[in-house]
């Protein structure tokens, strides 16, 4: 999708830069091109899965956690003892 702008009868350049700046905001072909610049791969059922497995298991531990007042709001599990519980 190409963008023209034609220069108007004694115009500046510079109002010229402008409305073809606001032309291709308003297009979006600036944040389509920002999006696919990195491509990631769309997860497998199995990924989902055991993604949302982990935040539930994570969310469980924190709030035993916060009940035994070994973690206070707001604050995070220390990794150790994610890889003691085994929460992958």
């Amino acid at each position: 999708m190409a963008i023209e702008v034609k220069r108007k009868e004694r115009e500046p350049v510079g109002s010229l830069l402008r409305r073809f700046t606001r032309r291709v905001q308003q297009s979006g072909v600036l944040l389509n091109a920002r999006r696919g610049r990195f491509y990631q791969k769309p997860k497998t059922k199995r990924q989902i899965k055991a993604s949302a497995l982990r935040r539930q298991q994570l969310r469980s531990l924190r709030q035993e956690m916060m009940k035994a007042g070994t973690l206070e709001e707001g604050q995070l599990i220390p990794k150790e003892l994610i890889k003691i519980k085994n929460i992958k």
